[in-house]
C-alpha cells in the first residue's frame, strides 16, 4: 500500500494540480471583496486598506516560495535567489511606508498591484530553468495578472 501511495504521488510531483488551481483562483475573491467595499464605500478607505494589506500578503507570500526553491538549490546559485527571495517582503514595506508618510494610498495601491505584476518576471525564469513545476506559468499568469488589476483598481477608485 505505501509503495502504491508513493508510486502514484512520485507521478504527481512537479505539476500543479487542479485544487492548487481551484485554491489560487478562490485567493482572488478577498480582492475581489476589497474592491466591492471600496466602490460601496467610497471614502471610508475600508476597502482599499484591504486591499492594499491582502495584496501585501500574497506578495510576501510569492517571495517565501522563491525562498523554498532557492533552498533546494546549491552555494552561490542559492544565495542569490535567497536575496531576491527576500525582495518582495521590503518592496511591500518601502510601498506601504511611502504610501503612509505621502499620504499617497492610492500611488501606494497602484505601485504595489504593478509589483504583483512583475513577480511574473522571476516565476517565468524559475520556470524557465526547470525549477518551477510544470503549470506554473498557467497558475501564475492569470492569478497575478488578475490581484495585480484588482489592487491597481483598488488604488484608481
Amino acid at each position: 500500500m505505501i509503495d502504491h501511495v508513493h508510486r502514484q504521488n512520485s507521478r504527481e510531483t512537479g505539476r500543479v494540480c487542479a485544487v492548487a488551481r481551484g485554491l489560487g483562483i478562490a485567493g482572488l475573491l478577498p480582492q475581489i471583496a476589497a474592491v466591492w467595499l471600496a466602490v460601496r464605500d467610497p471614502g471610508v478607505g475600508v476597502g482599499e486598506f484591504l486591499a492594499f494589506l491582502y495584496a501585501s500578503v500574497i506578495v510576501s507570500f510569492l517571495g517565501g516560495i522563491w525562498w523554498g526553491f532557492a533552498m533546494l538549490r546549491a552555494g552561490r546559485s542559492q544565495a542569490r535567489l535567497a536575496t531576491v527571495a527576500i525582495l518582495p517582503s521590503l518592496a511591500v514595506v518601502a510601498i506601504g511606508l511611502g504610501g503612509f508618510l505621502f499620504d499617497q494610498p492610492d500611488v501606494a495601491l497602484i505601485v504595489l498591484g504593478v509589483t504583483v505584476m512583475l513577480t511574473l518576471v522571476v516565476d517565468y525564469h524559475l520556470f524557465r530553468i526547470g525549477e518551477a513545476p510544470a503549470g506554473w506559468m498557467a497558475l501564475r499568469v492569470p492569478l497575478s495578472i488578475g490581484l495585480g488589476a484588482l489592487t491597481i483598481v483598488a488604488g484608481l477608485l
